[in-house]
């Protein structure tokens, strides 16, 4: 077990506190309140999941009619419905012209929206109930606050996917006051020691960050068995592939490489490079070959991005529930002002080439992850939800998006029991109401979340988070 409090929920497989605090003894062995049992559906030790369509995270074709035997919250068989046979004492879920596919593992889900420090209660619970079975935070605006968080879920006592949690931001000169921004080495050497005897093993950089500062970052780091992600701009990616980075958030909206009139460990230059750059051309090629040879993987945010051009979808039914008062107003004024300003074509395009940019890294061999990123209109679990629909436009078949989702973000956060559907993983899947493969809008038709062998019904968690994101 590689990171001791990222993975609480998996330490508390090894054992059952029981006593009062445990009422409901279930597969997983992980402790579970009474306030958590009222979204509770199916708690058996042995499941199967019958006449299913499958698409495992593996990046194989989509398999239809198939069967997936779950006992003790681990997936014991999957296969053919007609060759699988199910024991006696299973609970049999007739699950004809569903889908199932992993739990999805995004890794970059804040528990905060600008304004608003702390939202992690609500949207952990709308995590889980979109079908998103674990995170990681990518930095923390309120880092204590998340841990107790992360412990709280961990323990049973809130609805929520499992929390990687990561260190506030580190910045440099120039940058956000409230992030950390290093006096000297000692004193970042100092603050990093902090956060990882608190059991955080992620950090993040943001744009302001000084290439001598992200190279005691990444020392510090992979000597402590963790990892630094980062939001570009002073430090092109190719720099900080160089520095020990392990990836890198936003893609081609956050490169400066191709920037003209750019200084060294400065955010400036000319962003029309954004436009001017080929993405087929040999720029982007070596770029990509230099991320992969570094081991570098790129994060995907593709929602939070198209909520800031006018014309494109806007919050959805379910994002809409979700947003408080203040949210909503915010919402509407935004419409209102796109609508006055009419379709933004240079918006549109930068949409298309960040898209492009993120299909040519995966189509060479990257490793592309995914996260929601939320804030304006894109809600924690729901945005999740978007960028499936996004990478379907990007190009990627659903195989290839579902993969992105699960496995990948999986191997990010080097987790090798979950992300995948195969035999021996943890039960953390998501069974949708239709065929993912023929209708992408089936990403949002969640009718059962499995973590851990445990079956969630979204329809009991959601009404919880009515008008909670936001709130003032």
């Amino acid at each position: 077990m590689k990171y001791l409090l990222l993975f609480l929920s998996l330490a508390a497989m090894e054992c059952n506190p029981g006593g009062s605090q445990t009422s409901l003894q279930h597969p997983s062995s992980l402790p579970v309140s009474d306030s958590l049992e009222r979204y509770i559906v199916y708690d058996q030790a042995l499941i199967a999941l019958n006449r299913v369509d499958v698409i495992d995270g593996t990046g194989a074709p989509a398999k239809p009619n198939q069967t997936i035997l779950l006992r003790d919250g681990r997936i014991e068989a999957i296969g053919p419905a007609a060759e699988t046979g199910i024991p006696a004492g299973y609970t049999i879920l007739d699950l004809l012209g569903k889908t199932a596919i992993p739990g999805l593992v995004s890794v970059h889900n804040h528990l905060h929206i600008p304004r608003f420090p702390d939202i992690g209660e609500v949207a952990s619970k709308l995590h889980l109930a979109c079908g998103v079975t674990t995170i990681m935070t990518c930095g923390a605006a309120a880092p204590y606050r998340e841990l107790e968080v992360a412990r709280a879920i961990a323990d049973g006592e809130l609805a929520g996917p499992d929390i990687h949690p990561s260190a506030p931001y580190i910045t440099g000169p120039g940058g956000n006051p409230n992030m950390i921004i290093p006096r000297n080495e000692q004193h970042l050497r100092d603050t990093m020691q902090h956060w990882i005897d608190q059991g955080v093993r992620w950090f993040k950089i943001y744009r302001h960050t000084r290439p001598e500062d992200l190279r005691i970052i990444a020392e510090v780091a992979h000597a402590n068995d963790a990892k630094v992600t980062g939001h570009l701009c002073s430090i092109t990616f190719a720099e900080a592939a160089d520095l020990g980075i392990d990836g890198i958030e936003h893609g081609l909206n956050s490169v400066s490489d191709f920037r003209e009139g750019k200084t060294h460990g400065h955010c400036n230059g000319n962003h029309s490079a954004i436009f001017e750059t080929d993405m087929d051309g040999e720029e982007v090629q070596a770029l990509h070959e230099h991320l992969i040879e570094r081991g570098v993987t790129l994060t995907s945010t593709l929602s939070i991005y198209e909520t800031s051009i006018p014309g494109r979808p806007g919050a959805d039914e379910h994002s809409r529930q979700a947003m408080s008062p203040y949210l909503i107003g915010q919402y509407e004024d935004r419409m209102a002002d796109y609508a006055e300003r009419g379709p933004d074509s240079a918006r549109i395009e930068r949409l298309h080439r960040i898209m492009q940019f993120e299909y040519l890294f995966a189509q060479r061999g990257g490793l592309v992850a995914s996260g929601v990123d939320p804030g304006r209109h894109n809600m924690p679990g729901y945005g999740d939800q978007r960028n499936f629909e996004l990478f379907r436009e990007a190009g990627f078949t659903a195989e290839e998006a579902i993969r992105i989702m699960t496995r990948n973000g999986a191997v990010v956060l080097e987790r090798d029991d979950i992300g995948t559907l195969e035999a021996g993983k943890r039960a953390d899947l998501v069974i949708l109401d239709g065929s993912l493969k023929r209708d992408s809008s089936v990403i949002r038709r969640v009718e059962y979340v499995f973590k851990g062998g445990l079956c969630f019904d979204p329809r009991r968690i959601i009404p919880e988070t009515d008008g909670q994101v936001g709130i003032q």
